[in-house]
């Protein structure tokens, strides 16, 4: 058995301020140590559950936050960016299985530091009619590889958006969101053990975990937190502006759509030179 592990910070037990996910001050050194902590935790479960290989894709803001002299030295991880398949890079490897340990709510939702990859510049993205957030657009991009998510952390607005996508996962709830910095949360040492005990609940059902599949071309939408970031990414002609904050593309594949996005987030750099 082969898992993957993707693991963000936001949906850690104790995180609540960007300060904490930002690189440059001491609370983001201390954050970014609990994050190792969770995916050593769900690293552990997995062994726990019989995998044979573990991989721990570092999957927030530039990937490389967590220091890997702290990881599991059983595990491998994937660090750095670019990468094509960004969150979830590893999963083209042949995994069994996709868990996803300290994730947030989607953009303009009331979960802790809610946002959709880029929170400067995305105010929303929607496949089709449904809006994602990246749980379920790399979750629909793990999908198209064939692996499930079968395991998820995070706050329970994160819990709830997700739960109808990923029916068959287990989730585990860090934290109760009371706004967007502020939550009421588990110990990280309680945390830490509910992520491996749910890690290998989660394995051990995995033959009754479902890809999430998204068929057919994608007509995606995405709206954008300004009309400037609309027009600069309406610069690529594959956009079609819908009206001042709102664009939208169609993609042959949820990869294709996520590859689109994620240029998109890097272009909005250019806006805060």
């Amino acid at each position: 058995m082969k898992v993957l592990i993707s693991t963000d910070i936001e949906g850690v037990a104790g995180v609540y301020h960007a300060e904490q996910a930002r690189p440059g001050n001491p609370e983001f050194e201390r954050a970014r140590l609990l994050m190792a902590q969770e995916a050593n935790a769900a690293i552990a479960g997995a062994f726990d559950a019989g995998a044979t290989r573990v991989l721990v894709n570092d999957s927030h803001g530039g990937f490389r936050n967590m220091p890997p002299d702290v990881l599991d030295a059983r595990a491998r991880v994937v660090q750095g960016k670019p990468r094509y398949l960004g969150m979830v890079a590893g999963v083209e490897e042949g995994v069994d299985a996709l868990c996803m340990v300290g994730y947030h709510a989607r953009a303009q939702g009331r979960g802790i530091l809610a946002h959709t990859i880029n929170g400067l510049a995305f105010a929303g993205v929607w496949l089709g009619a449904r809006e994602l957030g990246e749980a379920g657009l790399y979750g629909a991009l793990a999908g198209e590889y064939g692996v499930p998510v079968v395991m998820g952390s995070g706050d329970d607005v994160f819990i709830a958006e997700n739960r109808p996508l990923f029916p068959h996962a287990t989730f585990v709830q860090t934290k109760r969101a009371t706004g967007c910095h502020s939550g009421v949360s588990l110990s990280p040492e309680e945390s830490r053990q509910a992520i491996r005990a749910g890690t290998a609940q989660a394995l051990a059902a995995r033959s009754g975990a479902v890809p999430l599949v998204f068929k057919g071309p994608q007509t995606v939408t995405l709206r954008t937190q300004s009309p400037s970031q609309a027009d600069l990414f309406c610069q690529w002609p594959a956009f079609a502006r819908v009206d001042g904050v709102t664009l939208r593309f169609t993609a042959n594949t949820v990869e294709a759509a996520v590859r689109m996005l994620n240029c998109c987030s890097a272009m909005s750099a250019m806006l805060l030179r």
